[in-house]
């Protein structure tokens, strides 16, 4: 598959931009997005950053691939999650041109973006550093909403990690990203590496008790290639907010859950019969808040399914345990029907009335342990946000 990228390139001499006034275009192969081909490796290119000490955390990826749990779809506008990866992280579009933002010394390069961007862009594409090909860009249309969804503004959410400048994504409503489903710009064969039915899966998404807006849904995860409902368990995402009207933790929110279509799930109390005031779902007030879900198999906990949920301040090394135990006593959920398709932003119909703050987030395989998620949350933590 060939994709056309023009854009405006400016260098760097001696840490100052210095504007060559040129213009590139050319055809590239998407598949050159999936590794070194385009990007900046360390210490090399980019606006540099000399004199910052490198990060010698994990890397997110990194903690669940020697678990087991390989990576099948991982993204982020700030940094390099994926061990290895040396491609760009997103491409920004100005409206007269598009520019892939690289990565030096595994972080965005946040000078070439403002350069670019100075008169203002969206987000025009979010790659897959797990090398699946799964691609975010702009939602098609949906049978919740049918028209495609809106690309993000670029620059409207800064942060600061390890003492290096970047740029998270502020979700707003008709805004949102997907992968792998019809009429998706990518991959095309679908799906790409993301578990389907009911195999088992991790899922992480780094987001924050800010900006949130109560409207369905603001997920990241694994969706309907049809981008229709088609169903309750033909998704499974990680979903942070107050729920809509589905289910509840306790307190105010906001709370971690888990949207498996047709309901956002914080738990199941199987007394009450009921997905409401989950005593162990309580509030994620941080400004960095990393959700996390487990997605199990229908034959745990005798045949009733199991998930798990996990959230915790992602600049502290300490998460917590949310919620482990059986899925929703209601059809479809047991055992789960997922599809494969990779959604940021929106629900699984395209449902995009909701908000949120996006840093990164990531598709594992297998069902991991409380103690690798903690050590996946430890690691993030370890990473600097906010610092």
């Amino acid at each position: 598959m060939i994709r056309k990228v023009c854009a405006s390139f400016v260098g760097i001499a001696s840490g100052l931009w210095l504007a060559l006034g040129a213009t590139a275009c050319g055809d590239y192969p998407v598949a050159s997005l999936q590794s070194g081909v385009g990007g900046s490796g360390p210490g090399t290119g980019g606006s540099g950053t000399a004199g910052m000490a490198a990060n010698t955390a994990p890397l997110p990826c990194e903690v669940l691939g020697k678990a087991g749990s390989e990576c099948v779809s991982a993204h982020s506008t700030v940094r390099v999650i994926v061990k290895g990866y040396t491609g760009p992280l997103y491409q920004v579009d100005s409206g007269t041109g598009t520019l892939d933002i690289n990565n030096v010394d595994g972080y965005a390069d946040a000078a070439a973006h403002d350069q670019f961007c100075a008169a203002g862009c969206t987000i025009s594409i979010i790659y897959d550093q797990s090398g699946r090909g799964n691609h975010l860009a702009p939602a098609p249309r949906g049978s919740a909403k049918e028209t495609p969804g809106l690309p993000a503004n670029a620059s409207t959410l800064p942060v600061t990690i390890n003492g290096r400048p970047a740029y998270g994504i502020l979700f707003r409503p008709r805004q949102g990203y997907r992968a792998a489903c019809i009429g998706c710009k990518y991959p095309e064969v679908y799906p790409s590496g993301v578990p389907v039915g009911d195999e088992p899966e991790t899922i992480y998404m780094l987001s924050s008790q800010h900006d949130l807006i109560n409207g369905c849904c603001f997920d990241y995860g694994n969706a309907e290639t049809t981008c229709n409902n088609d169903g309750n368990g033909t998704m499974e995402t990680a979903y942070l907010g107050l729920g809509v009207i589905w289910g509840s933790g306790t307190g105010e929110g906001p709370w971690v859950m888990a949207d498996m279509e047709n309901g956002l799930y914080p738990g199941w109390d199987a007394l009450s019969d009921s997905d409401r005031n989950i005593a162990t779902n309580t509030p994620l007030r941080y400004d960095f808040v990393n959700a996390v879900v487990v997605g199990d198999t229908a034959d745990k906990n005798n045949g009733k399914g199991r998930f798990a949920l996990y959230g915790g301040d992602a600049t502290s090394p300490t998460i917590t345990q949310m919620y482990d135990g059986i899925r929703p006593e209601k059809l479809g959920y047991v055992p789960m029907t997922k599809q494969g398709s990779v959604i940021l932003g929106i629900g699984g119909d395209n449902s995009n009335t909701g908000g949120g703050r996006f840093y990164e987030g990531a598709i594992a395989l297998k069902a991991a342990s409380a103690q690798v998620v903690s050590e996946l949350h430890a690691a993030i933590a370890e990473a600097g946000y906010g610092k």
